[in-house]
Parts: structure tokens; sequence; C-alpha cells
């Protein structure tokens, strides 16, 4: 099964980091976060993906064009230009990378990609989220319902810790960071039929997969929700590789499945 990646916005919110190098780019624990997707449905046994490229796409590129020496030992004879390879840590991913353009909106992305899918059913996720969504148990429930799409619904956490207060303003109860229990959001992780590129329609690179496609696909009852409760985390903003940084040099990354 094929693991489409949107990986060229402009990340302009974590701008620190994506004026030189794409947000997928930004490194948590001296890896792109690309990387830590990439190993996530891995270690599921997804291993084909399908990288939507765009603004500085072309270092995405050569990270997997050298990707196989910068994770290898190696002795190099200069005089007769013959390399040795002595040990390698590479993964067995089969990666296609698609320039989608440097404008172009996730549903346009996601069009330009549609001559590599094929007629079976694919995954989808953002090159900004981590998880440790259990992705089996997701494409059993894709399987089950029949439906054309599912996302995966999470609980983001508050931003700010919560209390509940006594009249006289003593603290009875304090959570640092809880979640929002009542609210769902869209995490990613999609899985689809080829079926849903019939809900892309006029330009398609103006267009969000999440405004049209998806509000039609729920309106006639084709897109379901797995409800994921354990760990999600976006890199939205600085303040969110931070933590994710901290995460994984504390060994707390929780979406290090494999």
């Amino acid at each position: 099964m094929k693991v489409v990646i949107f990986a060229g916005g402009l990340g302009t919110r974590i701008s620190e980091e994506t004026e030189t190098r794409p947000k997928p780019m930004v490194e948590i624990g001296g890896k792109p976060i690309l990387w830590h997707i990439m190993k996530i449905y891995g270690h599921y046994g997804f291993n084909d993906f399908i990288i939507c490229l765009g603004y500085k796409g072309f270092q995405i590129k050569e990270y997997f064009m050298q990707y196989y020496l910068h994770n290898s030992d190696m002795t190099v004879e200069l005089g007769t230009n013959k390399l040795d390879i002595h040990y390698t840590n590479t993964e067995s991913f089969r990666v296609t990378l698609v320039d989608t353009g440097v404008a172009t909106k996730t549903a346009g992305r996601l069009k330009r990609i549609q001559p590599y899918i094929g007629e079976e059913d694919f995954m989808l996720t953002y090159g900004d989220g981590v998880s440790d969504i259990n992705l089996k148990a997701l494409l059993e429930f894709h399987r089950r319902h029949g439906k054309i799409a599912t996302l995966t619904a999470v609980q983001p956490e508050a931003r700010f810790g919560g209390m509940d207060l006594e009249a006289n303003g003593a603290v009875k109860h304090f959570k640092e960071k809880p979640k929002e229990d009542d609210k769902w959001i869209n995490g990613g992780f999609f899985v689809l039929k080829p079926s849903a590129y019939n809900y892309i329609e006029g330009d398609a690179d103006k267009t969000m997969w999440e405004d049209a496609p998806l509000e039609r696909l729920a309106h006639e009852g084709q897109l379901m929700a797995y409800r994921h409760q354990g760990f999600w985390k976006c890199m939205d903003a600085m303040r969110d590789k931070i933590e994710l940084e901290e995460l994984w040099q504390m060994d707390k990354a929780k979406w290090k499945l494999w």
C-alpha cells in the first residue's frame, strides 16, 4: 500500500527553521521529522512512499539521493575512484519524489500525484505530524466500514493548564495542558480509496483538500473518523519543535515505535 506525504508547504509559522529548508526537513533528534513519519509507517510494513514536494523540494530530493551514503561506513580510494561499503543502516523504503508546485494547495498536490497511485487504496498524511497511532488498526477500521475516506480524529492538548476553583479561591483540581475531551480535530493519517479523486473538482491547485473535497465526502456520508486517543503532535510552531526535541532527548518520544 502506498503512503502519500504532503511535504510542500511554506511552514510560515515556524519561519525560524524554514527560511533555509522545507518544514519536513526540520530535525528532531538529528533526523528530519519526515524521516520520523516514514519510520512510523515503516514499523507497520508500509514502505512505499510518494512525497509531494514544493517549497525547497530539491533539498528533500538531495537528502534521499545521499541517504545511503550518509548511513553507511565506507572506504573511498580517491586515486581510483573506488568505493567500498562496509556497513549500512538504511531502511527498505521506496520513495517517489514528485514536484507538485510551490504555491499549490493540498488538493492540487494530491491530484498531481494521481498517476502514481494506481487502483488500490492508499494512505495520506502531513509532513509535520507524529503519533503513536496503530496503523494496522486504522486500516482495519477503514476496510470494515467500506466508505471512501477515513481520517484520524485526535484530541489536541489545551495550550494552557486547567483548574477547578472553589468559591473562596482554593484550587480543587489542577491539570497541566489537559486534552480537550469534547473536541476532535483532523490529525491526518488518512486512508483513501482511489475514488476520492472524484471529489477533487475545478481548479485543484487552488483548492484545499481539507475544504470542499472533505466537506463533500462528509455530506455524502463517505467520510469516517478513526478516533485516536493516544499521542499526537503537530510541529506547527517553534514551541512544538522544542517540545518534540525535548521528548526525544528524554527518551519519551511516544511516536518512536520502531
